[in-house]
């Protein structure tokens, strides 16, 4: 294997790491502010600050003209974000860390297949298998085991 191909997982990994971080953090936030969505809001406006200083760097754009030519359900990522960031922070210190993640891959898993099966938002479609259906009920058997343990 290359090094182009292991920095890449490499990076896939401990971004990993650190995502499991982030309902532990926003929980604990949470409890001092009052609300799973005031650290839902903190954390997303760090976020939003950081991301506006990267994109001049980046090559990208936000002029409003470029904006308003995005299909309607361009918002549905920022909408997606919000659930993900104020909805860990609540379940988190419910179900513990682990718990929550083997759920939300486990939820990524069903959404992924679904959105390869319809080849939703362009993607190339790649229609669900049989094989692929005894990956999910792993996946959901791995849920039950972290459940109990």
């Amino acid at each position: 294997m290359s090094i182009s191909t292991i920095l890449p997982l490499g990076a896939a990994i401990m971004i990993g790491v650190m995502f499991a971080q982030q309902p532990v953090i926003n929980a604990t936030v949470s409890r001092t502010l009052g609300s799973p969505i005031a650290a839902a809001a903190l954390s997303v406006f760090v976020t939003l600050l950081c991301l506006l200083v990267l994109v001049p760097f980046s090559g990208g754009t936000l002029r409003p003209s470029v904006i308003l030519t995005l299909p309607w359900w361009s918002i549905c990522g920022g909408l997606i974000g919000v659930a993900i960031v104020a909805g860990a922070a609540a379940i988190a210190p419910i179900t513990g860390a682990a718990l929550l993640f083997v759920l939300l891959v486990t939820g990524q898993l069903i959404g992924a297949s679904i959105a390869d099966h319809v080849g939703a938002f362009g993607l190339p479609e790649r229609p669900f298998s049989a094989l692929r259906f005894a990956g999910l009920v792993f996946v959901l058997m791995g849920c039950i085991l972290v459940y109990r343990g």
